[in-house]
């Protein structure tokens, strides 16, 4: 039973935990489907399309308002229909109508509140509406009478109104570029943007909110690496301390959490997002791979050990994120309450000494940094000498705060498995099991991509976006989720030497060639030709919380060009790069990834075919290892057994004089092969 008494409505069936936090709600939510749209025409109402995710603080704010008191929902379910969507699940729905609210409020967020004819058309737009009149905002009652008056009473005007936003959203093309991949020229303008806005006192880009920028940071590295920009590597380098030290990390329990509000790092929003940790994790590797910083090797190995003790599901995927809110031990909801510490907590937990040494190894302060007198942990720069050992070690001050922290209640957790986050995950615990000799968390990546396949991919390769508890959810993959898991599986086969990753990347990418670009053009959609049909074929080329759909398929079209010398798979990607290049110098913050996959595109990307007698043959595998640890931007690796029909590059690759050898090819050039570990290094950047 529901609230009052009341039945589940009829999200109680369906896999999303958004959806399924609201089926007990009294609004008689519908999922999106066409019997929605179907039911508002029949009854002649309006239908009011609710999104947002699981973890969105003020979408749990507006549902406990709102949705949850049966007098609105009473006059909710009278006049409308309503529609909830997950954003996670259908972000081809999030995108088309964020698109629209921005277009019309300038602004846009979560939870997102839009109002469509019976037709799908919007016609009015908000996000967050409070139960009373609040900042110029009208209550969320006062906002229903309004728009069903205009329905009732101007209907002409309502539907002028939509149709002018449809036909305006037709109407916004995007530049292409010429088609063509950027090239030094581009590269740098993109370089000096990103100086312009970077903030040297703290790292990162821009003001407050900010945001961990994983995606510029790997553009960063792949520049330094291939021009030996000095100006690229300390950005990166300086912001990825930055944040490591701030409280955006997670000090005791390692991984991210979404945003920094503060433009120091200091106070998060404290939900933890898989993506977010997967992206960070493969970015910090890397930077440990540039530079060889300890601080980057354990935030990269705590972040990946994060994703595996935290979000790893008992299918073997990995769970979207864990909410902000939890209980603060009284019953209240409290955002961060599962973080920080008051000196006084410190205290019951370590006592006087130690407690002493961790308020000034953290940060703590008597006021606080965040709210109530509270702390979000950090490591500030100091100048105190600290006994590592009492801080970090068996028994230490770390470990004891972790403990208690664990007797807390736990945020709440979003269990459905994300298709294209999960192929964020399988690179970033591929290649970190790789560099760190930690083949427990290649295990990890195998595991997840193995459910990929099993539990996501059909008989004809097409991937479904959501899963839970091991059941596929019923909504199709989108373009990032094609590109994403390509990504994955490819670095999986450079990681393991299983030919088969190749492969399922190579079904998976014949679908972004043949359902999701443009044949004319070589622009790609975020759905496929034959996906629903809704007011506008979302297509979107610009990076934000994870890479594009666009960007990401171009990087994993070019991996795969490299790994199998597909002619047609590198057009593709350098026709799908042409956006980079318009982009790139104008807007470099909202495009790392695709400015990242340029650099690849630019240095070839070098094609490494490791040939021995053995997987575990000591020769072969340094070898393997050092091709894996080359800096070369976007460098592909195949090993195996000579002539080995797994992989493409192993062909006509023999042994030299009987030893396990190299081979480093680009741009149809090869250099001689190596039996000499540093000799791969010296040709590979690393």
């Amino acid at each position: 039973m529901g609230q009052d008494g009341a039945m589940p409505n009829r999200l109680a069936h369906e896999t999303s935990p958004y959806l399924l936090q609201h089926a007990d709600n009294p609004v008689d939510w519908w999922p999106w489907s066409d019997e929605a749209f179907a039911e508002a025409r029949e009854r002649n109402v309006p239908v009011l399309l609710s999104v947002g995710y699981a973890s969105c603080h003020w979408c749990h704010v507006m549902a406990h308002e709102s949705f949850e008191d049966r007098a609105t929902a009473d006059y909710l379910n009278a006049h409308f229909v309503p529609v909830k969507v997950d954003r996670e699940e259908r972000p081809d729905v999030d995108a088309v109508y964020m698109e629209a609210v921005q277009a019309a409020t300038g602004q846009g967020g979560w939870p997102m509140t839009v109002f469509l004819t019976p037709d799908a058309e919007p016609f009015y737009f908000g996000t967050y509406f409070p139960p009373e009149p609040r900042q110029g905002l009208p209550s969320f009652r006062q906002l229903l009478q309004g728009v069903h008056q205009a329905w009732d009473e101007r209907r002409d005007e309502v539907a002028e109104v939509a149709g002018k936003i449809v036909r305006d959203l037709a109407g916004r093309e995007i530049s292409y570029g010429d088609a063509q991949p950027p090239g030094d020229e581009q590269q740098s303008q993109a370089l000096l943007g990103l100086t312009r806005e970077y903030d040297p006192q703290r790292g990162g880009f821009g003001g407050a909110p900010k945001f961990p920028p994983s995606m510029v940071i790997e553009f960063l590295l792949r520049h330094h690496a291939r021009t030996g920009a000095e100006g690229a590597l300390q950005m990166a380098r300086d912001t990825a301390e930055r944040m490591a030290r701030g409280g955006i990390y997670d000090q005791l329990g390692g991984g991210f959490a979404r945003y920094s509000v503060d433009r120091d790092w200091t106070v998060p929003h404290f939900e933890k997002m898989l993506y977010d940790n997967a992206l960070l994790c493969r970015a910090y590797a890397h930077l440990w791979r540039s530079t060889g910083s300890e601080l980057a090797r354990r935030v990269a190995l705590e972040t990946a050990d994060f994703m595996v003790r935290e979000l790893r599901t008992p299918e073997g995927g990995f769970a979207s994120a864990l909410d902000a809110d939890s209980d603060d031990g009284s019953g209240r909801h409290v955002e961060g309450a599962y973080y920080v510490w008051t000196p006084a907590q410190l205290r019951e937990v370590l006592g006087e000494q130690d407690a002493g040494l961790a308020v000034r190894y953290f940060g703590v302060t008597e006021e606080g940094t965040f709210e109530e007198g509270a702390s979000v942990l950090q490591l500030p720069q100091q100048d105190e000498v600290f006994d590592a050992g009492r801080i970090a070690g068996p028994g230490g001050i770390r470990e004891r705060l972790l403990a208690a922290r664990g007797a807390r209640p736990a945020p709440g957790r979003d269990d459905k498995v994300v298709a294209a986050w999960n192929g964020l995950a399988v690179a970033a615990l591929a290649e970190t099991g790789a560099y760190f000799d930690r083949p427990d968390l290649t295990e990890a990546a195998v595991a997840a991509a193995d459910l990929l396949v099993r539990v996501h991919l059909d008989d004809h390769a097409r991937i479904a976006r959501t899963s839970k508890d091991g059941r596929v959810g019923g909504n199709a993959g989108v373009l990032e989720d094609y590109a994403d898991v390509a990504e994955g599986f490819l670095a999986l086969a450079s990681v393991t030497g299983e030919g088969v990753w190749l492969e399922f990347a190579g079904l998976l990418l014949d679908h972004v060639l043949t359902r999701f670009a443009d044949p004319e053009s070589g622009a790609l959609y975020d759905t496929a030709s034959d996906a629903e049909r809704l007011i506008r074929r979302p297509q979107d080329p610009t990076d934000n919380a994870v890479p594009s759909g666009w960007t990401a398929a171009a990087g994993a079209l070019l991996g795969y060009a490299a790994q199998t010398g597909s002619a047609a798979h590198r057009t593709a990607a350098e026709r799908a790069l042409g956006v980079v290049k318009a982009l790139g110098p104008r807007v470099p913050r909202f495009v790392g990834w695709g400015l990242a996959v340029a650099e690849a595109a630019l240095d070839g990307p070098r094609e490494v075919a490791v040939a021995g007698p053995a997987l575990d043959d000591p020769a072969t595998a340094a070898l393997h290892r050092r091709a894996l640890l080359g800096t070369a931007p976007g460098a592909v690796v195949a090993v195996g057994t000579p002539g080995s029909d797994e992989f493409p590059l192993l062909a006509d690759r023999p042994l030299v004089d009987g030893e396990p050898a190299a081979y480093v090819c680009r741009n149809f050039t090869c250099d001689l092969p190596t039996t000499d570990p540093d000799r791969l290094s010296a040709a590979l950047g690393g």
